[in-house]
């Protein structure tokens, strides 16, 4: 793997992230847990999740856990918005948007910190998936990126739903 590589994941990564934070800054806190008709989702839901998920892909997998990430993501939060978690709709259960943005800003400052420090070689390394392109740290790092895009664009209908216009740029 060379520097160019972990490079274009570190953009790929920044660049869903400024996509996500354009979908993100004109819906107001009452909207985050508002649920369509159907029930399946939240705005609050999916940006915790996207939280747990760059933690998950972007450090844990590239270093392990340190005692200090308890600071970034206490374990009830990360369990809280793992794969297969429900989304509750009800404020009171959850943590509140300023919170959950905090950690969702907190895990993407410390991921573009610490990924420029990994090495070429570790970023050869075989993972399990989800992984994107090839079975690699790199690819999980590739992949972190395409699943905050996919979730971005879950943001985008639930904006649409709460009667909020697309948005450009």
């Amino acid at each position: 793997m060379s520097d160019s590589s972990l490079e274009l994941a570190i953009k790929k990564i920044e660049f869903a992230r400024a996509h996500t934070n354009r979908l993100l800054a004109d819906i107001d806190d009452g909207d985050w847990f508002r649920q369509p008709a159907e029930g399946v989702t939240h705005v609050a839901w999916q940006v915790a999740h996207l939280a747990m998920a760059e933690y998950g892909l972007a450090l844990f997998r590239m270093r392990g856990r340190l005692p200090e990430d308890l600071a970034l993501m206490p374990g009830p939060f990360r369990r809280k918005y793992s794969k297969g978690s429900a989304p509750d709709p009800d404020p009171a259960n959850n943590p509140s948007p300023a919170e959950i943005r905090a950690v969702f800003d907190r895990v993407h400052r410390q991921v573009i910190l610490e990924l420029p420090s990994h090495s070429p070689s570790a970023l050869g390394e075989r993972v399990d998936e989800p992984y994107a392109v090839s079975p690699t740290r790199l690819g999980g790092l590739y992949f972190c990126s395409l699943h905050e895009m996919l979730h971005a664009g879950q943001i985008g209908l639930l904006r649409r739903l709460i009667g909020k216009g697309p948005v450009t740029g």
